[in-house]
């Protein structure tokens, strides 16, 4: 199973997140609305000619040039994608599961369609609900569910529609009754996280090996996302690493402040400049479309930062790299297992996915450090294959929370934490 998801992902990793910086920046419809038409993918694809004179359709392997908004011939879509809090096109997370549903679907002939809950931000859990039954009633056998935040409305989706696949992205295994330590696991959810410390701490060493020692993370969900959580702490550990290895002191701003519903703000981009004129070098963008006010500000104050989730290089000139995880691979190895007859296989399970998946990583061949090297980096990561380098996902300070950074002060070597 190992070497089935490690080669599948190893496979999709570069061309699944090349095309972030070609993002559509046009409004996605409402899960109420109706898709606007296209010309794709309904069109024939392109088509490669074999020996022998037979004709196979190409495999699409830039998202970009697939429709997201495609018209089924008989109104219904097979696959069906029901995003997170944010935008569709977040340049993060939701277009990083997007890119995977649309790959599978389109080079595999299925018909697909994205949801957003009405409300945006402040979307409630019958909001999700309401998207997910919207996506059943539209002919949906597997609905691929971004962030964790979907948990309740999957669980009531799940349960009210048992002939129908549901895959929990930066999930994990769901009952039907969470207060019930004996309830019965809904096997049609099939939960997919990742080892996102892993990324964060291979980003944090990179930019404290290419010589910056002024520091920033600001993170989404408000301190209370798992998956942001883990980047954060990994990014300190990676960094404290980094510094104590080279004998240099790091500081690190770090905060949760204007982050709790992912989106870009002007409060935030105020706070993000007043780092960069007080000395902060890079900061580590952590949580969907608050990378734009945070590229923003480091663009007006010649500032740098760290990408998340997928590799957004093309989106600034100011992103030296990315902490990466296989989120598009996620989905096609879900889809892969539905359409395969091995559900069962992840149904009623978590999967999750790290360094020995080839699932996270940083991207050696857009980022623009000059100092550290990709043999540096390729070393390291093979580290984390082997396990000779564990990452820890969870503070290993009694009694604290995951946005209480500044108890590692004095715990992590060579890093000062200020708490914003």
């Amino acid at each position: 199973m190992k070497k089935f998801l490690a080669l599948l992902l190893a496979l999709v990793m570069v061309f699944a997140l090349a095309a972030c910086g070609e993002a559509e920046t046009t409004e996605s419809p409402a899960a109420s609305e109706e898709p606007a038409e296209s010309t794709a993918p309904s069109e024939e694809p392109a088509e490669s000619t074999e020996p022998g004179g037979e004709e196979e359709p190409a495999t699409v392997t830039d998202p970009s040039e697939i429709a997201d908004n495609m018209t089924s011939e008989d109104g219904t879509y097979e696959i069906a994608f029901v995003t997170d809090v944010g935008q569709l096109l977040d340049r993060s997370f939701n277009q990083g599961t997007w890119e995977g549903v649309k790959l599978y679907a389109y080079n595999n002939g299925l018909s697909y369609r994205y949801y957003q809950p009405a409300n945006g931000d402040q979307a409630t859990d019958d909001d999700r609900v309401d998207a997910m039954q919207q996506a059943v009633d539209n002919g949906a056998k597997i609905v691929v569910c971004a962030g964790f935040l979907q948990e309740a409305a999957l669980r009531t989706a799940a349960i009210n529609n048992p002939d129908v696949m549901f895959v929990f992205i930066d999930g994990y295994t769901l009952t039907e009754d969470p207060d019930d330590e004996n309830s019965a696991v809904l096997t049609n959810v099939a939960g997919i996280n990742f080892q996102e410390e892993q990324a964060g701490y291979l980003a944090g060493y990179a930019v404290v090996k290419e010589g910056y020692t002024q520091l920033g993370f600001s993170g989404g969900g408000g301190g209370t996302n798992p998956a942001c959580c883990r980047y954060g702490y990994g990014f300190l550990q990676g960094a404290s690493a980094a510094a104590a290895e080279d004998g240099v002191d790091v500081n690190v701003k770090y905060s949760w402040e204007y982050g709790a519903s992912f989106g870009a703000s002007p409060e935030l981009q105020t706070m993000i400049s007043g780092w960069y004129t007080t000395g902060t070098e890079v900061v580590f963008a952590c949580g969907g479309s608050m990378f734009e006010s945070i590229a923003s500000a480091a663009s007006a104050n010649y500032g740098l930062v760290v990408g998340v989730d997928v590799d957004q290089s093309g989106d600034s000139d100011t992103v030296i790299t990315s902490a990466m995880k296989g989120i598009a691979q996620a989905a096609q190895v879900a889809l892969t297992h539905f359409y395969d007859g091995t559900w069962d296989e992840i149904g009623g399970t978590t999967t999750t996915l790290g360094a020995a998946d080839d699932a996270v990583g940083l991207p050696t061949d857009t980022w623009s450090l000059e100092n550290y090297t990709v043999e540096e980096y390729e070393a390291q990561l093979a580290a984390m294959k082997d396990g000779s380098l564990v990452v820890d996902a969870e503070y290993p300070v009694d009694d604290t929370d995951m946005d209480d950074a500044d108890s590692l002060n004095g715990v992590l070597p060579n890093i000062t934490i200020e708490v914003i």
